[in-house]
């Protein structure tokens, strides 16, 4: 199958992301309402933790499974089948109590997002012609779904509870399922090279996905709901999510930036200089310039999100580069999977500046690192 063009790689990408937009509203949600409702779901503080580490953990296991099913059953079936998937878990979240029964709910929300994810990935580099762009734009789409409702579930669950918001975020990813059905029906150039059964080690693109998810997904969130409890402890619900929506919202305004940027400068070297800059950002965050740092943090990570797809493109060209862009995916998903429970164990013993002044170190050599190849 030849490669789609620009303007066909455009409308495809444009799908998919509006399809995962739509979808992922619910687990961002859940990751501001659990933590502070735990009772009200029938869990405790560390079930709440390892609930909201889970979609991620089960996404290391199987991505792998879901990339085969995407290479063999095309964007259509795999996102149709995901879509439906995330509205029952955005329904059990609002009807289901306990945590057995929420874990199931997380680990099959895990598997849904990383076929939806690699949909949005695949068809935004699928021409290698303004990929960094057009992976720009699909994190934007997306990133509109948790901006928008991140604020208003931190409002409607003051008025009436937090289980009453995913019964209207099922029905918005409900609506899903029409883009999800006009996505190609065929598998575009995502046939999967042969497997060598050879465990290869990572490389420095794994490291900083690793570290990225570690810092940014785990550690900084996480931290972000606790630190924000000593700061402001009477708005502290609604502060975390206003600042979360910000990120999303910076997502929106700059993540196209950045793809036109990387485009014309090089994704690898805006990468080492967007993480040193991160890097510094935690520092002074773990240090007690929480507000300030926290909102230069959520401007750094949106200039970053379009800059790994279309690297690993072009380092992985051909049959390679789908598998190549879900190995980033599940050591990110490492990486995010442990950082909250890290912030758990270390937050509570340690001083929060040794915390993530330690992390950016990490960061920053993941970062130097990838200049030097793969």
């Amino acid at each position: 199958m030849p490669d789609p063009t620009p303007t066909a790689a455009d409308r495809d990408s444009r799908d998919a992301a509006t399809v995962l937009g739509l979808s992922l509203p619910a687990d961002t949600v859940l990751y501001l309402l659990l933590p502070v409702h735990a009772d009200l779901f029938g869990v405790s503080l560390a079930q709440a933790g390892i609930l909201l580490a889970a979609n991620r953990l089960v996404r290391i296991a199987g991505y792998g499974w879901v990339a085969r099913l995407y290479a063999a059953r095309g964007d259509r079936a795999v996102c149709t089948l995901a879509v439906l998937a995330s509205v029952s878990c955005a329904l059990g979240y609002a009807l289901l109590s306990g945590f057995w029964l929420l874990l199931a709910a997380r680990l099959l929300w895990g598997l849904s997002f990383a076929a939806l994810n690699l949909s949005t990935q695949a068809l935004a580099t699928a021409s290698l012609t303004g990929a960094a762009q057009r992976t720009g734009r699909s994190r934007a789409i997306i990133a509109a779904g948790p901006m928008l409702a991140l604020p208003a579930a931190a409002w409607l669950s003051e008025l009436a509870g937090p289980r009453l918001i995913f019964f209207i975020l099922a029905a918005i990813a409900l609506c899903a399922l029409p883009l999800a059905r006009r996505l190609p029906a065929y598998g575009r150039g995502h046939a999967l090279p042969a497997s060598t059964r050879r465990i290869r080690a990572p490389g420095s693109l794994d490291a900083w996905s690793f570290m990225e998810g570690l810092t940014l997904d785990g550690l900084f969130i996480i931290g972000l709901s606790l630190l924000a409890q000593d700061a402001l402890p009477d708005w502290a619900l609604l502060a975390a999510g206003v600042l979360l929506a910000l990120r999303y919202l910076s997502e929106i305004v700059l993540s196209p930036l950045g793809g036109r940027i990387a485009d014309r400068l090089g994704a690898e070297r805006m990468l080492v200089a967007l993480s040193l800059t991160t890097a510094a950002a935690l520092v002074g965050f773990g240090a007690g310039w929480l507000w300030s740092c926290a909102l230069v943090i959520v401007v750094l990570r949106a200039l970053q999100l379009p800059l790994l797809a279309p690297i690993v493109a072009r380092r992985h060209p051909g049959p390679e580069r789908i598998q190549a862009l879900a190995a980033r995916s599940v050591w990110r998903d490492i990486g995010a999977g442990a950082g909250p429970l890290l912030a758990g164990l270390l937050l509570p013993a340690s001083p929060a500046w040794l915390v993530y002044g330690g992390a950016a170190l990490l960061l920053s050599a993941a970062a130097l690192a990838c200049l030097r190849g793969a």
